[in-house]
């Protein structure tokens, strides 16, 4: 168990930057039908904190358009700004510094720079470039990364506040395609680490908290399955199941059927 979870033992709260959360799932706010069924899906999920891709959502900065914030109160949720689409350090930084614009100052924002628009695989050296600069400026920087665990303790050590591995490809679906790897960053770091990307089910979810994740961020999965304000509710409570699983700590895997039953003391005839 991470440092930061075992601080709130008594609460079981999720600490990101020193500010306790009740909900271990994060979800983000694209792909959905309208910013009405935003609403209702991010509300029934239960997430407290709210991620939205800076240049593509309107917040504000494009008067007289739909304002994402209507619907999605900041006195609601914590609001976290990502740099979806940035491709490069340079970019990735100057997205940031226009959310902590736009949000009066907001310092908490979500990295991710990536490298091809084919695999949307994170850039790692942009990424570590861009987190230098975002940690020296005052940022709060929770980082989208590869499965690494080297790169995932140098993201720690330049003083990003939650690393952010993927599971599978970003929008996949596909699930935990490399569960040693997680395991081994979650064993590694010492801040939150929360899958993001590729979980596309319920039971993708509570495997991510059965590794012993701190917490899970998705969007398309919600977004695009058949009735998303119903999966959220499922990825709801496969966030809170697989916590208690991670908690209670599963019985050991055997190579041999086992009763369940005692037979000792039994009386056969």
């Amino acid at each position: 168990m991470n440092e930061q979870t075992q601080m709130s033992a008594e609460t079981d709260d999720l600490v990101i930057a020193g500010v306790n959360y009740k909900s271990r799932l994060l979800v983000g706010t694209g792909k959905y039908r309208d910013f009405a069924q935003t609403q209702m899906a991010i509300e029934v999920s239960g997430a407290e904190i709210v991620t939205v891709a800076i240049r593509r959502t309107n917040l504000g900065q494009n008067a007289g358009e739909p304002n994402l914030l209507d619907y999605i109160t900041p006195d609601r949720f914590t609001i976290l700004p990502n740099t979806a689409g940035c491709y490069d350090a340079d970019t990735a930084v100057r997205t940031c510094r226009l959310a902590r614009e736009i949000l009066d100052g907001h310092r908490l924002v979500k990295l991710e720079v990536l490298g091809d628009q084919k695999t949307l695989y994170p850039d790692i050296v942009e990424t570590l470039r861009a987190a230098e600069i975002l940690c020296r400026e005052g940022f709060e920087v929770m980082v989208y990364t590869t499965d690494d665990p080297i790169i995932a303790r140098r993201l720690e050590a330049i003083g990003c506040v939650a690393i952010m591995p993927l599971a599978a490809p970003i929008g996949s679906g596909l699930g935990l395609q490399n569960r040693f790897t997680i395991r081994e960053i979650v064993e590694t770091v010492r801040v939150p680490v929360i899958v993001d990307a590729g979980v596309g089910t319920a039971s993708d979810a509570s495997i991510a908290m059965e590794l012993g994740c701190d917490a899970v961020l998705m969007n398309t999965a919600i977004a695009e399955a058949r009735d998303p304000v119903k999966m959220a509710s499922a990825m709801r409570h496969a966030i809170v199941a697989g916590r208690l699983a991670y908690q209670a700590g599963r019985m050991p895997r055997r190579t041999h059927a086992a009763a369940s039953s005692p037979l000792d003391g039994t009386f056969f005839t």
